[in-house]
Order: structure tokens, then sequence, then C-alpha cells
């Protein structure tokens, strides 16, 4: 399986990792089949996300993408942060195998659901803003 440099330098100096003690929303997203585990941190300061953290237990694609879409929502909008895909992801780090990309769908999940945690901490039910998380569904095992 050959991945992007963009891939590479996030598994290998991933960004944003850790945890936030105090978060205003945490999120975590899993999948079984292919045993990638995400947990998203994100703290929220007038409607924009200052800090985002996360811990990801899976393949180096599951590390990256979730480095990435740190990278991509912090200092955004929950608005802006909320229209992030994992098409996106993928783009920003410049491609990614086929049976892979399920890894970037967990990382927008992830993120979803952090926000997702923060409306409801906020007493606002977030399933009409944000929708049915669900599972991944495109998950073919990390090989």
């Amino acid at each position: 399986m050959i991945y992007s440099e963009k891939v590479m330098d996030h598994f290998t100096n991933p960004r944003n990792v850790g945890e936030i003690a105090d978060a205003d929303g945490v999120g975590e997203v899993g999948n079984a089949k292919c045993g990638d585990i995400m947990k998203m941190y994100i703290k929220v300061d007038g409607g924009v996300i200052s800090d985002v953290k996360f811990k990801t237990f899976g393949c180096g694609a599951a590390i990256a993408t979730s480095s990435m879409a740190t990278e991509l929502i912090k200092g955004k909008t929950i608005d802006e942060a909320l229209k992030l895909t994992n098409r996106a992801v993928v783009e920003a780090l410049e491609g990614l195998p086929p049976a892979k990309l399920h890894c970037s769908v967990l990382a927008e999940q992830a993120m979803k659901s952090a926000i997702a945690d923060y409306y409801k901490k906020q007493g606002i039910d977030p399933t009409p803003i944000i929708g049915d998380l669900g599972d991944c569904d495109d998950c073919q095992g990390c090989q």
C-alpha cells in the first residue's frame, strides 16, 4: 500500500495528539471490524473551536486522518467545522488507498460526535443539526 507524503507526515508527526481535561465536547467512534477507535476533544470559545486534541488507536491512516481533521477544524466556527467531510480530509492528505477511506469517515464522525457532545452539554439536541452519526459502513478492515 502506498501512502502520500502528507499521510506519512501526519502519521509519523501527528498534530494535536492528547486530550483536553476540561473539554467542552468529547466524541468517540470506533469500528469493531477494523479495530480503529478515535476519540476527539474540543474546546469552544465564542462558537469557535479554540483547541482540539485526539487519541486514536488504529492503523497509520487512522492516525493521519485524525491528525488532519484536527488541523482542518482548529480555529474554525462550529458551523464551519460541521461542513468538514471525510472527502475534504482525504483531499488534504493528497489521497488514501481505497481500503483506507473508512478511516476518513471515522475522523469526520469523531469530530461530529465531539460537537454533538458539546451541544448536549449546552442543552441543545444535536440530532437536527448533525444528524444520525451511525456506524462506518465502509470499513473493509485494516490490512
